[in-house]
């Protein structure tokens, strides 16, 4: 098998990531990633195997490279503003003061406190439409169950949901290809979830802080507005509401489609829910919705073999690096295997700070769905995002048999 030579990208496999049409799944990136550990893109170099993407994500000498995905666009307005100032954009002191004010509100005890509002608002959801043996799973039950879940975090009524899904909708045309044409959407829907952040922020003051996941942001800002600012803090809200709807919507269809694909996994999970939280990562190491993390070098490097120089973009391919067979002896889906740790929730200093949210939301609904739903199967034909970047369904139609309680 050839690495990268000496010096040089002549020899080394391309992938067209700019083609609409291009699957993170396909077999020219399989064939690619045989073929060598990188590859050639229209938009810098992309790192196709494990050890190699383990390494990268933690390289000091990279740093997080989507800031600069507006400016690429020749974008103007308050999403363009924002996305410069926030968190994932951030780097150095400024992204660890950042991170140490914010980790107590995204802290593994709230998990443990959610826990049964997370089955609540499954089962409430799963009632709505288990007796009609069918649904869209993405309308009915991903997109309501993970925006509600943030509503739950904001103190905000869960009857916002279905304004709070669009709004995150909208905003999230930004990382298309169709950027600077949707502008003026995305801003209105930026400006309207500040709105939110700033409201929820005014209620929550007036109701007493608690310990919860917004009181304990509003206590950093509160403490010391020099460390945590009046903009960061909204920053932050905003960030979670875009992050925490987009990703776990898209995260749970694309589980239920692979339980679709494995059913005796599924029927196992039923059986065994106590695996829902093994199921969480098997699911995002096979089909993450965050198909590769992208970074740009800070200064000229070699890295096995190749020189990378300074303003170099480096797309880290997290789904290929998942399923290396160099790193999984066995890279089958399957919810009981011991795994190396994938990389959907990225790794070193941007691993995403609301993973252990995400973990515990994601693991509740498995766990009850799989109870609940046998037999899921498609009930018509899904439509899909493109395989590649952020991916998901937009709609999911499933049929399946409903479990009569004994």
């Amino acid at each position: 098998m050839l690495s990268c030579p000496q010096n040089t990208l002549e020899n080394i496999p391309y992938l067209d990531i700019a083609d609409p049409a291009f699957s993170m799944r396909s077999p020219e990136v399989l064939a690619a990633r045989e073929e060598s550990w990188c590859a050639r893109t229209p938009y810098g170099i992309a790192v196709l195997r494990y050890d190699e993407v383990n390494h990268l994500l933690r390289d000091q000498r990279l740093r997080q490279g989507s800031y600069a995905w507006p400016a690429h666009n020749k974008a103007t307005g308050s999403f363009s503003d924002w996305w410069m100032r926030m968190l994932l954009s951030r780097e150095g002191a400024d992204h660890s003061r950042l991170r140490r004010l914010a980790n107590p509100a995204f802290a593994p005890k709230l998990v443990k406190k959610l826990t049964p509002v997370f089955q609540e608002i499954a089962n409430a959801l799963i009632d709505e439409f288990i007796d009609q043996g069918q649904c869209d799973f993405v309308t009915q039950f991903a997109e309501p169950y993970a925006t509600q879940v943030i509503c739950t975090l904001l103190g905000l009524p869960r009857s916002e949901w279905k304004a709070l899904a669009t709004l995150a909708s909208d905003m999230g045309l930004a990382l298309g290809v169709t950027f600077k044409q949707d502008e003026a959407v995305i801003n209105a829907a930026t400006d309207k979830l500040f709105q939110y952040a700033e409201q929820a922020v005014v209620n929550l003051k007036q109701q007493g802080l608690g310990d919860d996941f917004l009181s304990n942001l509003i206590r950093a800002n509160q403490e010391d507005q020099e460390a945590l600012s009046n903009t960061e803090l909204y920053d932050m809200i905003v960030l979670a509401i875009f992050g925490g709807i987009d990703t776990t919507r898209n995260q749970l269809s694309l589980a239920m489609d692979m339980f679709i694909q494995h059913p005796s996994q599924w029927a196992l999970l039923g059986e065994q829910p106590e695996l829902a939280r093994a199921a969480v990562e098997e699911v995002m190491r096979v089909r993450p919705t965050v198909t590769w993390v992208t970074r740009e070098a800070l200064e000229d490097f070699t890295f096995q073999g190749l020189d990378i120089k300074k303003g170099t973009t480096v797309h880290l391919f997290s789904q290929s690096a998942g399923t290396d067979p160099r790193a999984m002896s066995n890279p089958e889906f399957d919810i009981t295997a011991k795994r190396c740790p994938h990389f959907g929730f990225g790794a070193g200093a941007h691993h995403c700070i609301g993973h252990f949210i995400a973990r515990g939301d994601m693991t509740e609904a498995l766990a009850l769905l799989a109870q609940r739903l046998h037999n899921p199967h498609y009930n018509g034909e899904a439509t899909w995002l493109p395989d590649s970047g952020n991916t998901g369904a937009i709609s999911m139609p499933i049929a399946f048999t409903p479990v009569v309680p004994a």
